[in-house]
């Protein structure tokens, strides 16, 4: 098969490699549409160790299946994988399983290739009238639906009532937000400093998109970005007794205020993907369309996905996120 390869830093080769085969359990799928994930970025820019060169990266995806009990079934993928026994499966925060792992990881190779094998539990059946395109939204949205689901617990108030600030328009933020309207949220700010991607976002239905600074207060806020400076704004937003969730992984360390997070009894929680039942949730909100058209997507051809990587990374992308198509 022909895929985009992870080569060396800000190097995507897209050439011939082996045609992934099936185990039992697992089914083969044809891709058709895979989007590029923050953490794709990280680790073309030499930024995640859990991603050395090479390595097909990926895992935002939607295709046919090719062969099997599943054959000709269109599926959106769940990309985590996890044991199914261990005390966090069972309980139903299988996110947290010690023994996840996500394809685009050594040994799992991505979804930026013609095929992809996975797991048939991991796969969710797409309605014939909705596009495969739309349906590896399912990824980056169940991220914003896990956040927003434990925000809306740890808040003191409904949701309803709330005013929500999300940090970052790309696609989490954006997914954030969206799930944010879908949970009952009606004041929801996008805070977003690049004006080209600000004017896209004005386009979407939903929350309004404002640059750094201009809100001060919020009860709930979702850095979907998790940089030491996001993390400031956010602990400088939040009202006392509000929630911070926090998704991004940008970077490690730095930006929190302790001191103010402790004498305000702010709540911070991290989140990581989503579980099995968020991403199967956040599914079926593609399929029946409370999550809108989610027509902000821009679509390239697999084989220039280098030029893809390096034009979000020189900050020219207007589109919250760019879907590949082999």
């Amino acid at each position: 098969m022909k895929a985009l390869v992870y080569d060396a830093v800000e190097t995507l080769v897209y050439r011939y490699m082996a045609d992934p085969v099936p185990a039992a359990g697992q089914s083969l799928i044809r891709i058709e549409a895979s989007g590029i994930c923050g953490s794709d970025m990280h680790a073309y820019l030499g930024h995640d160790e859990r991603r050395p060169a090479p390595v097909i990266l990926g895992h935002e995806a939607a295709g046919t299946v090719e062969g099997g009990a599943l054959d000709g079934k269109r599926v959106t993928i769940n990309p985590l994988t996890t044991c199914g026994l261990c005390k966090a499966c069972k309980s139903g925060r299988d996110n947290l399983c010690p023994d996840r792992m996500i394809i685009s990881m050594p040994p799992r190779e991505g979804a930026f290739g013609e095929l992809v094998v996975m797991a048939d539990r991991n796969l969710v059946e797409v309605p014939d009238d909705v596009p495969l395109a739309k349906a590896a939204l399912a990824e980056p949205l169940a991220c914003g639906w896990h956040a927003v689901r434990l925000g809306a617990e740890a808040l003191d108030m409904p949701i309803a009532k709330a005013r929500c600030v999300v940090v970052g328009g790309g696609a989490i933020g954006v997914g954030a937000a969206l799930c944010l309207r879908a949970f009952g949220a009606t004041d929801i700010h996008v805070i977003e400093p690049n004006a080209v991607r600000r004017a896209t976002l004005d386009t979407i239905a939903g929350f309004t998109a404002v640059e750094p600074g201009a809100v001060t207060e919020a009860d709930l806020v979702i850095d979907g970005v998790g940089y030491a400076a996001t993390r400031a704004d956010a602990t400088a937003i939040t009202r006392p007794g509000g929630v911070i969730m926090h998704i991004g992984l940008g970077e490690a360390t730095g930006g929190l205020d302790i001191r103010r997070m402790t004498l305000q009894e702010i709540t911070f929680i991290g989140t990581y993907t989503y579980t099995a039942q968020d991403f199967r949730d956040t599914a079926a909100a593609i399929f029946d369309g409370r999550l809108g058209a989610l027509d902000w997507t821009e679509e390239r051809p697999l084989a220039e996905g280098q030029q893809a990587f390096a034009d979000i990374r020189a900050g020219v992308v207007a589109a919250p996120k760019i879907i590949l198509r082999p």
